[in-house]
């Protein structure tokens, strides 16, 4: 008997946990967007100059004749289009396993 008021307790805490939705304080909607639009910015900006010093690592280990520089600008080029392509595919990844909603 015991057993079955602590499976009815644990129960109604999941059902009342399940109702628990995450808000944000008023007002405060406008500075996280805010802020998630200069980090987006940011990010994508870190993107481009990450292949523009990479080409220019390539160009100037061409010009230079520094055939090792050329190598490590073309790794830097392609760790930065891998973290291009994590940058948009983990978000959907994560939303996937997590779900969305409230708890």
């Amino acid at each position: 008997m015991n057993s079955n008021v602590m499976d009815q307790a644990a129960a109604r805490v999941t059902t009342l946990a399940a109702k628990v939705c995450p808000k944000a304080p008023p007002g405060a909607a406008q500075p996280v967007e805010d802020i998630q639009g200069y980090v987006l910015w940011g990010v994508g900006i870190l993107f481009l100059l990450g292949i523009i010093v990479g080409i220019g690592g390539v160009v100037g280990g061409r010009v230079f004749a520094m055939p090792h520089a050329s190598k490590v600008s073309m790794i830097g080029i392609v760790v930065v289009f891998v973290a291009v392509i994590g940058y948009l595919v983990l978000p959907g990844v994560l939303t996937a396993m997590m779900g969305q909603g409230c708890i």
